[in-house]
């Protein structure tokens, strides 16, 4: 069979850059997939751009506005350290973990819609109507110690929450987004957050380079784990991963396993929302956890069409968007006891469906809850007729921005497609 040529316009409104490949038989159909795909992403992503950068610039105390809600984590990453203060942490590989004690400012709740980031449309950012930062410091491993036992004595239970990110997010997208979970869900002050983020590029086009740095930061999220388990005063510790980050996440927590036996107990929950991985792999790596595992609850969505690209990609199935009430899902659920949350019935922001556990309030409610009181999750809170009806979901899904995940920022530069970094 002859190789049929297709090509990607990587420049989407700017002057065009063909890049062009000559593949046959199927594996043609899933690269022309993923190319229309990029560009769908691409040109969404460049909708509304501005020049704004910088978010992490701390706005002066005295704007802060009454109301509005103060998020703090402690940070450890592979990223190396990016050139603006601004910025703080970039896409690069660092051979050293680094730390921050990051503080955000929410809106007051009037001013806000569950489930959103709201970006600030220019620089300083109003605290009334914006997310912004009041603190971000590259710190220490000794002041990532400090800082975090801090803010352990200063939540109700003596529980850490670490959140591993997904694909396509750069450091502020990180920040922001786990602020916005843990204000959302009602997780702040019932728990120690710590923000685990790896060397994503935020770039729609580095999917394989975003893939590599998960493989490359499995060791330094397994040495964090370490550390929150030898901790005497921590009694339990949770995982969010979303999208890519499950990978980095079970690879981390397989590896403690093979070490020592075990997950180890402290590690109680372990929530995988939209896992990018594969059925067949991820079904070996909680295999390899052994019956003394953590509880496991997955979040799916069969209409996740960021999931359905990487199946084209891949060519296997993803974990975070199979039908888990048909075979062989159902039995493999059951057999691992693993707990799903279906969430494909549901509204989302974005047309991608790829971040629904984050966005809609009886799902962030959800896993608040289970956070805080260590109730075993269920659907039974999450049917359709608790949301809106078609026609309100039409209209949520169109005027909602930023798949979570994707990269359709607020702010980008104009000329290629480093532009969606």
């Amino acid at each position: 069979m002859r190789g049929v040529k297709f090509c990607v316009l990587r420049n989407v409104g700017a002057p065009r850059n063909r890049v062009c490949f000559r593949r046959s038989g199927a594996l043609t159909s899933r690269l022309a997939f993923l190319g229309i795909w990029l560009v769908t992403v691409a040109a969404l992503g460049l909708t509304g751009c501005s020049n704004i950068n910088g978010f992490l610039e701390p706005v002066p105390a005295f704007s802060d506005a009454p109301g509005t809600t103060h998020v703090e984590m402690v940070v450890a990453t592979t990223r190396t350290r990016a050139e603006s203060p601004a910025v703080m942490f970039s896409g690069g590989r660092a051979q050293e973990p680094g730390f921050a004690d990051m503080v955000v400012s929410i809106p007051p709740d009037a001013n806000r819609k569950i489930g959103e980031v709201q970006w600030p449309k220019q620089l300083p950012g109003n605290p009334e109507t914006d997310f912004v930062t009041l603190k971000a410091d590259v710190i220490s491993k000794d002041q990532a110690i400090a800082t975090f036992a801090r803010l352990l004595r200063e939540s109700n239970k003596s529980e850490a929450m670490v959140f591993v990110h997904g694909f396509n997010e750069r450091y502020d997208d990180t920040v922001y987004g786990f602020a916005q979970i843990l204000h959302d869900s009602g997780a702040l002050g019932e728990v120690a957050p710590v923000l685990f983020t790896w060397p994503s590029k935020g770039n729609v086009f580095a999917y394989g380079y975003d893939r590599e740095s998960s493989n490359y930061s499995r060791d330094s999220l397994e040495a964090l784990l370490r550390f929150l388990v030898k901790d005497p005063k921590v009694k339990k510790i949770s995982i969010l991963a979303h999208s890519m980050g499950n990978w980095v996440t079970l690879e981390a927590l397989r590896q403690m396993a093979i070490r020592d036996g075990r997950v180890p107990a402290k590690i109680k929950l372990v929530l995988l929302a939209d896992p990018d991985v594969d059925v067949d792999v991820s079904r070996e790596q909680i295999a390899a956890m052994g019956p003394d595992r953590p509880h496991i609850a997955l979040f799916v969505s069969e209409d996740d069409q960021a999931l359905a690209a990487s199946k084209e990609v891949w060519g296997a199935p993803r974990l975070g968007a199979i039908n888990p009430n048909i075979e062989p899902y159902k039995s493999m659920l059951e057999r691992e006891n693993i707990t799903v949350i279906n969430l494909t019935k549901l509204p989302s922001h974005d047309e991608f469906n790829h971040g629904k556990f984050a966005e809609d309030p009886k799902v962030v409610e959800l896993i608040g809850r289970s956070l805080a009181s260590g109730q075993a999750l269920t659907t039974r809170r999450l049917r359709p007729e608790n949301h809106a009806d078609h026609g309100e979901r039409r209209n949520l899904r169109r005027s909602r921005r930023r798949p979570r995940g994707l990269g359709t920022r607020r702010s980008c530069r104009s000329g290629d497609a480093e532009s969606l970094r």
